[in-house]
Order: C-alpha cells, then sequence, then structure tokens
C-alpha cells in the first residue's frame, strides 16, 4: 500500500540498502583518493608586477595564430577554472586549435594591497601584460579575452585603450547590472559600501564565498553533498568532485577600494548603461569599444542572467558584433562535457575569420 508520498516499505527498504552500500564503497574509494590541483595545463612565467604574474600555456603543439589570446578572468576566484583539469579546460581546448594562450594571475592580494584602485588592474596590470606581449611579438594589438568581472574590467580596457585590443571576446560578463534577476545586483543596492570598506579594509575571500554559496542555498549547501553519497564508489569521480571544491574555497581576499569602485561604480550606479563609471578620471564609454566582440554568455547563468549580458550589443560602438548562448551556468560553460566540444571551436572560429 503506497503512502501520500507514494513510498512503500520495499520502496524504503531498497533505497536504505543502497545508501548502505553506497557509504561502504565509500570506505573503500576514499583511502584511494589522491590529492586534487586543478591546473592541468604547463605554464611559463613571461611578466610580473609584483604579486600579479602573466603566464604563457604551453601546449602539446606549436600554436599557429599569429595573435596571442590574453585570458582576464575575474578577481574573486583563482584564474584556473578555464584549466581545470586534462579533461575540463578550456585552455586546452584553444591550444589544440592552434591558440597562443596566456593569463593574468592576479595573485591572492593582502594588506599592503588594500589601496589598489580599478586603475591599478586596468591600467596598470592588464595594461602592461598587454603591452609586454605587443612588444614580445611585434604587434599593434592583441586579442583579449575577459571573463565574468575581468570581463568588465576587458570592457573598460578596450573602451580606454582600443588600438591595444585586435579582438574583444567576453565570457558570462555583467553590462547591465539592473536587470531584475540579477540577485547579487539586488543585495548590494542598498549596501554602505563605504563602512564595509572602511570597517574591514581587504574583503575576506570566505566572506564573498558564503555571499555567493546564498544565493542558492538548498543546492550549493545541502544538495550537492548529498549528491556526493551517489559516486562514493568512483574514485575518479570523487577527485572531480574535490578538485571542484577546492577551486571554490581556494579565493583570494579581494583588495578594499577596488572592491569599493566597482561596487558603487557598476553595481549600484549601472555605469556601463547609465554612465559614470571612470578609471582614473578618465571616463568609460562602450562606444569606443569599435574592434569585433564575440559576446558569449551561459543561458542558466544564476551569477550574470543573459540579459545583464546581451545589453552589451546596443552599447559597444563596433559593427563586428556576435552573440553566442551555450547551454549549462556559469561554471558549466567551461568544464561541462557539451563546452567541451563547443566553447573553444566557437572561438577559434571565430577569431580565424578575423585573423588579418
Amino acid at each position: 500500500m503506497n503512502g501520500p508520498l507514494n513510498f512503500t516499505p520495499a520502496a524504503l527498504a531498497q533505497e536504505a540498502m543502497a545508501l548502505q552500500q553506497k557509504l561502504a564503497a565509500g570506505l573503500r574509494t576514499l583511502p584511494e583518493v589522491d590529492d586534487v590541483q586543478y591546473g592541468a595545463t604547463q605554464k611559463q612565467e613571461v611578466w610580473r608586477d609584483g604579486k600579479v604574474v602573466l603566464y604563457r600555456f604551453v601546449g602539446e603543439q606549436a600554436p599557429t595564430a599569429r595573435v596571442p589570446l590574453l585570458i582576464a578572468y575575474a578577481l574573486v576566484n583563482r584564474p584556473y577554472m578555464v584549466d581545470l583539469q586534462s579533461d575540463r579546460s578550456l585552455v586546452k581546448g584553444l591550444l589544440a586549435r592552434g591558440e597562443d594562450v596566456y593569463i593574468i594571475d592576479w595573485g591572492y592580494p593582502d594588506r599592503s594591497d588594500r589601496f589598489l584602485m580599478l586603475d591599478d588592474y586596468i591600467n596598470r596590470f592588464i595594461d602592461g601584460a598587454v603591452d609586454h606581449l605587443r612588444r614580445s611579438f611585434g604587434l599593434d594589438a592583441v586579442n583579449l579575452l575577459g571573463i565574468c568581472q575581468g570581463g568588465a574590467f576587458s570592457l573598460c580596457y578596450a573602451s580606454l585603450h582600443p588600438e591595444k585590443v585586435k579582438n574583444l571576446i567576453t565570457m558570462v560578463t555583467p553590462v547591465d547590472f539592473h536587470t531584475p534577476d540579477n540577485m547579487l545586483s539586488n543585495w548590494t543596492q542598498n549596501m554602505d559600501v563605504d563602512l564595509f570598506v572602511d570597517t574591514l579594509g581587504n574583503v575576506p575571500a570566505d566572506l564573498m564565498n558564503s555571499s555567493y554559496l546564498m544565493l542558492k542555498p538548498f543546492r550549493l549547501h545541502l544538495q550537492k553533498y548529498v549528491g556526493l553519497i551517489d559516486i562514493l564508489d568512483d574514485k575518479h569521480a570523487v577527485e572531480d568532485f574535490l578538485r571542484m571544491e577546492k577551486w571554490i574555497f581556494d579565493s583570494p581576499d579581494l583588495a578594499g577600494e577596488a572592491f569599493r569602485q566597482f561596487i558603487k561604480q557598476f553595481y549600484q550606479g549601472n555605469g556601463f548603461v547609465n554612465g559614470g563609471i571612470e578609471i582614473d578620471g578618465e571616463p568609460v564609454d562602450l562606444g569606443y569599444v569599435d574592434m569585433p566582440i564575440l559576446n558569449v554568455f551561459a543561458e542558466q547563468d544564476h551569477l550574470v542572467p543573459p540579459d545583464a549580458s546581451r545589453a552589451l550589443q546596443k552599447l559597444a560602438g563596433t559593427n563586428d558584433y556576435t552573440e553566442l548562448s551555450f547551454k549549462g551556468g556559469h561554471i558549466g560553460i567551461y568544464v561541462s562535457s557539451r563546452a567541451q566540444r563547443e566553447v573553444p571551436t566557437a572561438i577559434h572560429e571565430w577569431l580565424a575569420k578575423r585573423a588579418r
């Protein structure tokens, strides 16, 4: 006889037995799990400014692309989500297609970095990395790939230095910060960011992580750990899970002044749309972003809703604008099996058409 939830004693007993078997398997599997690391591709340091390092990824074959591709990631997490592991690596896919890929590692800010400004990140660090590549390759401009907050930084950079960016790719990048479904923006509207930064100095990584996890508390605090039980008998699946967890919680603190500026000008002021973004006193106008743009976003992104990214089309000054959407979330666009097949190919083919 079934109860109101369509449970039967036999089904409950079977579920309990399956759970017991998974837990027993875990006792055998967990001692065999290796220490996990993220970052699968060999890389070489080619330039440095303090804690900020520019790396070149080294593929299994020499690159065929004549123009290097520089990746600028967000500040809140380590940048190696794009190279998490050998079978989940946007970088590896790009290298396999002949791209010459570089990435900026922002490092781990400490108290000495509290007064770093957005000007430092955009006009000092990104510009320094770009100029290094321009000198090394004898080029006037390089290709720039900005991801999430790094995409917002890249848009600012392309507005201020359009002559140095040949092609611009933005991935899961917020442009309109005031779309109705932007939970992060709704949280920050009434935030006293001056009191926040004046009290804390740098923003602790644990506080930022907790904020992101609370956007989907059931799924990110409970459901994924309950789901871990289902893979306890699979050593490689457990290692994949732990690698992702290690990346999530290996987050840097955020430089206080840059955080203050970013919240005020972007989240609260919606500066790309309304105006008001200034980097070292110079206004940012997306109308000056006149190079070819490929805007890539995820259809199920809860951190950067699709409409927040789509706004770029009406604001950018380019006549060569391409928009691509992929099924998945904010992280899945880099690590899902579908992303491995589709995203590197789409980026490479788009760049190849504009290689002249």
